[in-house]
């Protein structure tokens, strides 16, 4: 049953189905195969209502995409800039930092290239960095913040995991501090590796007096978030979906009632292509949930384990080969049905092994970080071919020593729990 099922999916697939359709083809065979209603998937979506952590994802996208409208990137890269910039590589280290920072608050790598790409590439290229260079770091940088609070790939991973019932359990404020560490080394490993590159560039001037406190001044609005954020999560004080909440709520008084950068006019557009994302996710989790269900019920994942035992007995040996299939899946799905799709397959199996589940979800992300980027199918190369007006091929040249840095940080992250652990044990 499982292979015709299997070959099911492939057809579909082949004919150009959407995702939610495939999963739910899925599992309506599979609860059909074994003699259940098929009003077993409609359960599903009925508890997504009980995920308290679940209504994170839409308050904290609609902040992201507040974010995205208005002229936040501009006051961000100038705050980095007045901060770092006057470093050796100091217009790099606020690319890096500029597109974690901003894509940690979106949830999405593509509309950080977009939205930040026209304002960095150009200063790039002025201050006398290589175009390859400049191409490969921002498209790298781009999908960096995935691991940093309030990525909505981290929530998503979490309320999946839940479904799983570990020991020790999977909480979403857990994995917001288990990101924090990693997502720090491969920010300073790029840095210091623009640092090197930038060894023979003109020494960037210092800003000129008071330029600081005007661009501490001119983002004044945006930087209570990080500490409305971090602080509270971290402090216990708030709930992933209170601080969502209260980012949400936040962002929208200053983006429309007192900056005015988002007329009242515009807002519903923006409401709508915010919740429009967060739509697409939920069919598909809800579908997704029903999916994970039937493989634990036909104890898919158990056969699994038994499969790969016969031939991975270590646990680094398996860690490894989930690199590489991460790695793969990274690249040819985009990050949330990544996430969906694979940790019901990953997750029972890993915990056999004895991965830690937080841990896992480090894992999982900091492989889809590179995934996304990865050719010859990785979205973002099209999206930085498309964005900056260069060939694919182009941008994957420029991306070469970027995966090697990137994946030495992956093997680090992958190799030594206690980087991702530390915080949260």
């Amino acid at each position: 049953m499982i292979w015709l099922i299997a070959g099911v999916l492939v057809i579909l697939a082949a004919l150009g189905a959407p995702l939610f359709a495939l999963i739910a083809t899925i599992a309506l065979l599979g609860f059909a195969a074994s003699g259940q209603p098929g009003t077993a998937v409609a359960i599903e979506f009925y508890r997504l209502a009980d995920m308290p952590a679940l209504i994170a994802i839409p308050l904290f996208t609609l902040a992201g995409y507040l974010l995205a409208e208005s002229q936040a990137p501009r006051r961000l890269v100038r705050l980095s800039n007045a901060l770092v910039g006057w470093l050796p590589g100091g217009l790099a280290i606020v690319s890096i930092c500029a597109c974690a920072f901003f894509t940690a608050f979106t949830g999405a790598t593509g509309v950080t290239l977009v939205a930040l790409g026209a304002v960095l590439y150009p200063a790039l290229r002025q201050a006398q960095y290589g175009e390859r260079f400049s191409l490969g770091l921002l498209t790298a940088s781009g999908s960096l913040g995935l691991l940093l609070v309030p990525s909505m790939p981290l929530i998503l991973y979490g309320v999946v995991a839940q479904q799983f019932h570990t020991t020790p359990p999977v909480a979403i404020d857990a994995l917001f501090k288990a990101g924090l560490l990693p997502t720090l080394l491969m920010i300073v490993v790029l840095a210091l590796y623009s640092a090197w590159q930038a060894r023979d560039l003109p020494r960037p001037p210092k800003p000129p007096p008071g330029e600081l406190w005007a661009a501490v001044k001119d983002a004044g609005w945006e930087l209570p978030l990080p500490v409305l954020v971090l602080a509270g999560v971290f402090s216990g004080r708030l709930a992933p979906s209170e601080a969502a909440a209260a980012t949400a709520l936040y962002v929208l008084i200053v983006t429309v009632l007192i900056r005015r950068e988002i007329k009242l006019v515009e807002l519903p557009r923006v409401i709508r292509e915010a919740m429009l994302l967060v739509g697409a996710i939920l069919i598909v989790l809800g579908f997704s949930l029903a999916l994970t269900n039937w493989l634990i019920d036909a104890d898919v994942p158990e056969q699994l384990f038994a499969w790969l035992q016969a031939g991975i007995t270590s646990k680094l040996g398996f860690l490894l080969v989930l690199n590489a299939f991460l790695l793969v899946f990274g690249m040819l799905l985009e990050g949330f049905p990544a996430i969906i799709i694979l940790v019901p397959l990953v997750l029972p199996i890993a915990i056999h092994y004895g991965v830690d589940p937080v841990h896992l979800g480090i894992i999982f992300l900091a492989n889809l970080q590179i995934g996304i980027f990865l050719p010859p199918a990785g979205m973002n190369i099209f999206i930085a071919a498309a964005r900056f007006n260069r060939p694919a091929t182009t941008i994957i040249r420029a991306c070469l020593p970027f995966y090697a840095l990137l994946m030495l940080c992956v093997l680090i992250v992958t190799y030594w729990p206690e980087l991702s652990l530390a915080l949260v044990r």
